[in-house]
């Protein structure tokens, strides 16, 4: 399994760095929307109805709504990525009171919540630059590995045990540190603020953690323990970018006072 897990994430990074360094930047947008609609499909999912004609409905609104959403920007970057602050704010508490029951309408709006702030926080940050968008997944990939060893080796305390039973508290301080470490080495490397740099990535990363959580605390609620099965060993599209699509808009959100941008 852990083979086949590095084999896969593996080929998945090599592939994300020929779309964003490599492709035409049209073509590049338009593989971000389809892997947001392939995200929007599994969510579909979670609304508790096997109906394919309605998961092919929400998908088609997922992407009706991506339209506005890219007509619209840059107008609504700023108030998109604040809803999905709010948004991911309220899931954090809400993931402290699970199990709880989730309506139908809540896990359809969830969805339109996590979904479209992540396209648009993942075209904002590839039109600033692929580096801006590559550095923001490498603080999600630091805090998630950082965590995995962290808590193989030293995880006692469950985080979240009832939403995501192999997570620790240590992992998480595993997975922060890491961050922390990669933020301070980047703030030498790019000639920005220490001070400003590593806070900004620790809530980032820490953004990531909710992400993982309430996606995982929606797969329960459905009684999925995968979102799909696109990436042998690690799941579907919501699997490896939940936690990116609470970091996305927030990195987004901050990235002028870091001074990367």
């Amino acid at each position: 399994m852990l083979k086949q897990r590095v084999i896969t994430a593996l080929i998945a990074v090599a592939a994300l760095l020929l779309v964003v360094f490599v492709l035409p930047a049209a073509a590049a947008q338009a593989i971000i929307a389809l892997v947001i609609l392939a995200g929007a499909w599994e969510w579909s999912g979670f609304l508790g109805s096997d109906s394919k004609s309605l998961r092919m409905a929400y998908v088609a609104l997922i992407a009706v709504l991506m339209g506005f959403v890219t007509w619209q920007a840059p107008q609504i970057n700023g108030l998109l990525f604040q809803v999905a602050l709010a948004w991911w704010i309220c899931a954090l508490v809400w993931t402290l009171f699970y199990p709880t029951p989730i309506p139908a309408l809540v896990r359809w709006a969830a969805g339109a919540l996590v979904l479209l702030p992540l396209y648009n926080a993942l075209i904002v940050l590839y039109l600033a630059s692929p580096a801006i968008l590559l550095g923001a997944l490498l603080i999600v990939w630091a805090a998630d590995t950082g965590a995995f060893v962290a808590g193989k080796l030293f995880g006692r305390v469950k985080l979240a045990p009832q939403i995501s039973p192999g997570k620790t508290w240590e992992g998480v301080i595993g997975g922060l540190l890491t961050v922390a470490v990669l933020a301070t080495a980047g703030a030498y490397a790019f000639d920005a603020r220490v001070t400003v740099l590593v806070p900004f990535c620790t809530a980032v990363a820490c953004a990531s953690i909710v992400g993982d959580l309430t996606v995982s605390m929606f797969k329960r609620t459905a009684g999925l323990k995968d979102s799909g099965t696109l990436f042998p060993g690690h799941g579907g599209v919501l699997d490896r970018v939940d936690s990116v699509a609470a970091a996305a808009p927030l990195f987004a959100l901050g990235i002028a006072s870091t001074g990367l941008q």
